[in-house]
């Protein structure tokens, strides 16, 4: 017999599912390994921009829709004042484990445009679905340091009530706000001066981790190569049956019998006395 049973269609077709399976293993792994590419960026984006020195927002966004992905984090200075009438909540918003609403207050700069500022984070109420109370945004012209981040996409508002959105959609403050408004881009607040004696909770800074996405680039690299050898250990298992009749093939049974007796415990042959009887 030989070698002859691999020319039987039905190993071409064992060939061919484990040829799809290592791609669809190779894709997988490219993919995380892409995931981490982009971990990794961000780590990058942030150790650049979050401790740099503030600069004014017309240097930063010298137009209302300016903004690029490689800014986030970065920080930027601006003077006016809050716009305290036009203040929103973002709901649904994770922190630490617990949901709550993000505190955001249009601030109108002294030379007239208006730049959306997330001021913080406040918890949800005890008995209602909205927070027990809100630091209120000072008054008066303030000087404040934001770090920049993207507007959102849209969502629409199921289940929120006046006064509320489902993401921090900068656009849509614009309309309510109804005044030139930076659309592109918000700001996480980081200082204001003067300081106000409470504040909602401020944003943690993000912390550097890229993940596990290595690790499961080299598990899916793995798997791909495991299904040859399981193709490999299934040809060398079919050969033999094929093959045993064959006086060669036979010895080598034998000599393969021999070395597994070889090497058994104490303990495998006591059992195999005890399976005996």
């Amino acid at each position: 017999m030989g070698w002859r049973f691999l020319l039987h269609r039905r190993w071409a077709g064992y060939l061919a599912m484990t040829i799809v399976f290592a791609t669809v293993c190779v894709l997988l792994a490219l993919w995380q390994l892409a995931r981490r590419d982009e971990a990794v960026a961000e780590i990058n984006r942030v150790a650049a921009n979050y401790d740099a020195e503030p600069a004014p927002l017309a240097d930063v966004l010298p137009a209302l829709d300016s903004y690029d992905p490689s800014q986030e984090w970065l920080t930027a200075e601006l003077s006016g004042h809050y716009l305290i009438d036009d203040q929103v909540l973002v709901r649904n918003r994770p922190l630490g484990g617990d949901v709550g609403f993000d505190v955001l207050v249009p601030f109108q700069l002294d030379s007239g445009e208006v730049f959306v500022v997330d001021r913080g984070w406040v918890p949800t109420g005890e008995r209602q679905d909205a927070p027990d109370s809100i630091p209120a945004a000072p008054t008066g012209a303030q000087t404040i340091v934001v770090r920049l981040k993207a507007s959102e996409p849209h969502q629409d508002n199921t289940g929120a009530v006046d006064g509320q959105l489902s993401t921090i959609e900068v656009p849509e403050v614009a309309d309510r706000v109804g005044l030139p408004t930076y659309t592109a881009a918000y700001g996480l607040l980081d200082s204001e001066d003067p300081a106000p004696a409470e504040r909602p909770m401020a944003m943690p800074r993000p912390q550097p981790d890229e993940g596990a996405h290595l690790s499961y680039t080299f598990q899916w690299f793995c798997f791909g190569l495991l299904g040859f050898v399981g193709l490999a250990y299934i040809v060398r298992q079919e050969y033999r049956r094929a093959n045993e009749d064959d006086p060669e093939e036979q010895e080598r049974a034998a000599e393969r019998e021999r070395k597994r007796l070889a090497k058994r415990t104490d303990a495998q042959v006591e059992d195999e006395i005890l399976d005996a009887r």
